[in-house]
């Protein structure tokens, strides 16, 4: 499996997708049809979801497939060169993953060998279930497992920031509380402007640090760098 799995799509102050685009187009080279995933948006606003990111992709020599158009998604996807799974809210994509057959057929398909590109939910879903996310559960999907594309969780757009004066739960003591719940899981608090690139076993950390969170243990603050998929340095 390739995948490349992005924490956010766009920086503060930036133009959608500037800051990944050098390594998107990396990715993509040579892979001319790319089917997009663009459930993570509400029905009503997928079609212009797809027109931004065709933006993107079309000078990077791209087509773009909308797998919500597609009245066969197994079929789509065996007529493109990879798939990419936007961001938007976590439940709704996972629920309408489920709803098309898509979940199955894309985790089918890149366990097989099709590249994969997720940002934000899109990343989260690749993980075993999609309960790190951070989004508020607006709609019920039929079970909080996903793709389990890697063996760990993923946290995107983590972030160690409080609001002043709030008394909500800081992102790690939520992450504490999944751990406590889950204490075989491994959780990546991916920061924005960094990115996943898995190669078979092998994670390389593009970007900002990440920190790791495992149960029993302290959060570890781990700097960029190829890692194995337990999220272990690389020869360790």
């Amino acid at each position: 499996m390739e995948l490349l799995l992005l924490s956010n799509s766009t920086l503060p102050g930036e133009p959608f997708f500037h800051w990944p685009q050098a390594y998107v187009q990396a990715f993509l080279q040579g892979r001319a049809r790319v089917a997009f995933a663009a459930f993570a948006a509400p029905e009503e606003q997928r079609d212009a979801y797809c027109d931004k990111v065709r933006e993107v992709l079309t000078p990077m020599g791209v087509e773009l497939v909308p797998l919500h158009r597609e009245p066969d998604v197994e079929a789509a996807l065996g007529k493109v060169d990879a798939v990419a799974v936007g961001g938007g809210n976590t439940f709704l994509l996972l629920r309408d993953l489920y709803r098309t057959g898509a979940l199955k057929a894309i985790s089918q398909r890149v366990k097989k060998g099709l590249p994969y590109l997720g940002w934000s939910a899109g990343s989260n879903v690749a993980s075993p279930t999609i309960m790190t996310t951070n989004d508020m559960p607006i709609v019920e999907p039929p079970s909080f497992r996903a793709m389990h594309l890697v063996p760990f969780q993923i946290n995107p757009h983590y972030t160690e920031a409080t609001i002043p004066g709030h008394g909500g739960e800081s992102r790690d003591q939520r992450i504490a509380e999944f751990l406590a719940l889950n204490p075989g899981m491994t959780v990546a608090g991916l920061r924005e402007g960094s990115l996943l690139h898995v190669q078979g076993q092998r994670v390389e950390l593009v970007g900002r640090p990440m920190k790791v969170f495992r149960a029993g243990a302290a959060a570890e603050e781990v700097q960029p760098g190829v890692f194995r998929t337990d999220l272990h340095p690389a020869g360790n």
